[in-house]
């Protein structure tokens, strides 16, 4: 049956229809907001808060450029990164077996995560170890997701993207009445565009670790099929009708990506300006999920045991949120490149439900073993995020073909978002270029 659907024009019309954003921002406030943001403006003070706004607002367009990949062609990642031009050894692309080649790093990042978790856990409740948190968290996050419906994952993700925002609002806000009050001359000192010397190796990080990664932009596709967008706009028939459609359901896409990064920007704002004003006067910046223990504790110094509290139920929700849209996110991507690999089936919906079912279970107790055994979760996500860098570089080329090579005739975009794309891209490959020169 035809689930063509014409796109909604008004701007109540389009709220009715978001939903993959909502995934996305979950997936995105993690550890990396809350420890590196929060250690950036602990070592920095205020004066690089404009790189992490830029960082968020610059790397969406690639973001876009998948979502419309998603909606024209009603096909899914590995699939479409199959089609793309170039060697395939066996069954896939180069491509494939390149990001293949990556996730022992990236199972490592998210086993990372699961130890976060456990750690916030354990602060709560010291008598259940830490391990035993470990454990108790993979599994019950497999549960709530392993059946492969979408709407269970927009709801759970719009859940916690409303308590971990308004909690971390509510944390900034109550400062206001301590000595660690923030002013607006703060703020105006931050959004300058001054770049000291001294801080250029910290800001480059930032940029690396803030706004949507790799990883995101991928599962966007994902989401965006499920919610309906491709279906709703139908096969290419090369007609009027069609293009119109398609661009009618590019807006409300649009419409998503964009209140996702407004989501995630004020987040990790948050997340830095707490890092300046509570801790950038005090010297020594607490390492790792360490901060966490220090911030909780200048709460409760401050404002009381119950402020501790609300801090620790926001920090669990950033961490967790990242580990449960992971898990639904993570059970697609792999079960789709196992399938163009031929390690799976993944070619209809009742293959789809199996595999996203299986994976369910095994990724997470993958990634739970990994932590129980290496004990590390900040060396575990720092080495995650050297795959990442590496994987937003190949986006950035995948964006490329999709922008230049795939996208039909009739959806060309206007000169503002190629320009805006050219920006997220050159951004992104300045930002690489600098780190390998680093390294080297």
């Amino acid at each position: 049956m035809s689930r063509i659907l014409s796109p909604p024009s008004t701007f109540a019309g389009r709220l009715k229809y978001l939903g993959p954003g909502f995934i996305l921002s979950a997936a995105i406030v993690g550890s990396g907001e809350l420890i590196a943001t929060t250690a950036l403006g602990a070592k920095a003070g205020f004066i690089t808060f404009w790189v992490i706004i830029v960082s968020c607002l610059v790397k969406v367009a690639l973001q876009l450029e998948f979502g419309k990949n998603a909606i024209y062609t009603g096909t899914f990642m590995m699939h479409n990164f199959n089609q793309l031009p170039g060697r395939k050894w066996g069954k896939a692309h180069w491509s494939i077996w390149l990001w293949l080649s990556l996730q022992g790093l990236k199972l490592l990042q998210v086993g990372g995560i699961v130890g976060g978790v456990a750690i916030v856990l354990n602060m709560a409740w010291p008598a259940i170890p830490v391990n035993v948190w470990a454990i108790l968290s993979v599994l019950i996050t497999s549960f709530l997701v392993y059946r492969g419906h979408y709407g269970p994952v927009e709801k759970g993700s719009l859940v916690m993207i409303i308590l971990f925002t308004g909690i971390i609002l509510i944390s900034l806000i109550l400062l206001q009445g301590t000595q660690y009050a923030i002013h607006w001359d703060q703020i105006k000192e931050g959004l300058q565009f001054s770049l000291p010397t001294s801080l250029v190796a910290i800001a480059f990080g930032a940029f690396g670790i803030t706004g949507v990664g790799g990883d995101e932009i991928m599962y966007y596709n994902y989401w965006c099929i499920e919610k309906g967008y491709a279906a709703y706009t139908g096969p290419n028939d090369g007609t009027k009708e069609w293009a119109d459609r398609a661009k009618g359901w590019f807006n409300v896409m649009y419409l998503d990506a964009v209140l996702s990064m407004v989501v995630y920007t004020i987040v990790t704002a948050a997340f830095y300006l707490l890092g300046a004003a509570v801790l950038h006067s005090g010297g020594a910046v607490p390492e790792g999920y360490e901060m966490i223990e220090v911030l909780s504790r200048i709460f409760t110094e401050t404002l009381g045991p119950w402020a501790k509290n609300v801090f620790l139920v926001g920090a669990f929700f950033v961490l967790y949120s990242t580990l449960f849209t992971a898990t639904a996110s993570w059970a697609r991507v792999w079960g789709d490149a196992f399938g163009e690999l031929g390690w799976m089936k993944f070619n209809s919906v009742e293959n789809q439900r199996k595999s996203i079912a299986i994976l369910s279970w095994i990724l997470p107790a993958a990634w739970c073993i990994l932590f129980l055994f290496i004990q590390s979760p900040v060396l575990m996500v720092i080495l995650g995020g050297i795959a990442t860098s590496i994987l937003l570089l190949l986006i950035v080329y995948v964006s490329l073909v999709f922008r230049f090579k795939e996208l039909p005739a009739s959806l060309k975009p206007s000169l503002t978002y190629d320009i805006f794309f050219w920006i997220s891209v050159l951004s992104i490959l300045t930002v690489s270029a600098y780190g390998v020169i680093r390294i080297l």
